[in-house]
């Protein structure tokens, strides 16, 4: 994921913390307005046309990535696969 100096669109589609979209800006004032509020600019589809980028807490948001991921891998079922073994039966009177 590309964050701050990274990202190499020269305009993008800004959303703001609160997910409120300020249109599209240049990169130059998508960082000055992520580094005014001390946080990141990370940008999240790099596909759409200009690159969609929000303005957020990249460590944080990390963070939370990583704990999504733990909670999804603990509630995943594991099949365990159980042997039965049989003997011959002798049904002699």
């Amino acid at each position: 994921m590309n964050v701050n100096e990274k990202i190499r669109a020269r305009e993008v589609r800004l959303i703001d913390v609160n997910g409120e979209q300020l249109g599209v800006k240049s990169r130059n004032e998508a960082l000055d307005i992520a580094a005014n509020a001390n946080l990141d600019l990370v940008m999240v589809a790099p596909n759409a046309k200009p690159p969609v980028c929000r303005v957020m807490d990249y460590g944080k948001y990390r963070f939370e990535q990583q704990k999504k991921e733990k909670e999804a891998r603990k509630k995943q079922t594991v099949i365990k696969v159980k042997e039965v073994q049989s003997q011959p039966w002798d049904r002699r009177p």
